[in-house]
């Protein structure tokens, strides 16, 4: 599945990725391949991203790294998945 994280600033990552987690405004929820398409508003927390990931030296500081997984903290945004494909809109 394809992600793509974009802040006012610049696009901070776009790559292939195993799972997606985010922080909702229902609730937290996780996006696995062939997950059904979807549209959410975002809260303040972190995004989670697993799989076999390389960051750019340009964006490594804005992740954390916890085992093999990496976070990203956000104030709030949007979400769309749609076709194994998700965007993140996030402040």
């Amino acid at each position: 599945m394809y992600l793509e994280i974009v802040t006012p600033e610049a696009t901070i990552f776009k790559g292939d990725v195993a799972s997606v987690s985010v922080p909702g405004v229902n609730g937290d929820f996780e996006m696995l391949n062939n997950h059904a398409a979807i549209v959410s508003i975002l809260k303040e927390g972190h995004v989670k991203i697993t799989g076999n990931i390389t960051l750019d030296d340009s964006n490594k500081t804005q992740f954390e790294q916890k085992g093999k997984a990496f976070w990203f903290a956000i104030d709030s945004g949007a979400i769309e998945m749609n076709a194994n494909t998700i965007i993140i809109l996030a402040d």
